[in-house]
């Protein structure tokens, strides 16, 4: 009788030993499954940061802070360009405050309104592009600047649009 229920007692430790063999088998697959699937989700995401990456490199193109050139040239005439380009973009959207039309963009604004520099993109050290909009018409302009010998900030505006009203 005592040998049967040790027999017993192992032909059931033997089930439940195969039975967890069986299931962690299973789960050790299933997981392996996750892991690929998530391996090639990986994959691909790193593929679109290398893309858009390479994206951005491209758009980054024309812009002063990653011109070395153009970095180089005010770093030479001994301003500290961390404070310089912040300083060119101030003193455009201070043009917004003046009173009447902008003394900059060549457009009259819709009545009522008036005609602001919304945003500034440095593309070297001489030029700039910039978009302006009354809140109903828009357009865009390619400025020149300089820093006189008198630290002074002069704009130039060379070509501006206004894109037609629908």
């Amino acid at each position: 009788m005592k040998q049967r229920i040790f027999i017993y007692l192992f032909i059931f430790s033997v089930l439940i030993i195969l039975f967890q063999y069986v299931n962690s088998k299973r789960l050790l697959e299933f997981q392996n499954k996750k892991i690929d699937a998530y391996e090639v989700h990986i994959q691909t995401y790193k593929d679109s940061i290398a893309t858009m990456q390479n994206e951005i490199l491209n758009l980054s193109h024309f812009n002063l802070e990653r011109n070395e050139d153009a970095l180089s040239y005010f770093e030479n005439k001994g301003y500290k360009v961390d404070e310089l380009i912040p300083f060119i973009k101030d003193e455009l959207y201070k043009l917004n405050e003046v009173s009447g039309e902008h003394p900059l963009v060549p457009y009259a604004a819709s009545e009522g309104r008036k005609m602001m520099i919304n945003t500034v993109k440095l593309l070297n050290h001489k030029w700039i592009i910039a978009d302006f909009s009354d809140g109903v018409f828009w357009g865009e302009m390619f400025l020149i600047y300089e820093i006189t010998d008198t630290q002074e900030l002069k704009f130039n505006v060379v070509e501006s649009f206004l894109y037609p009203f629908n």
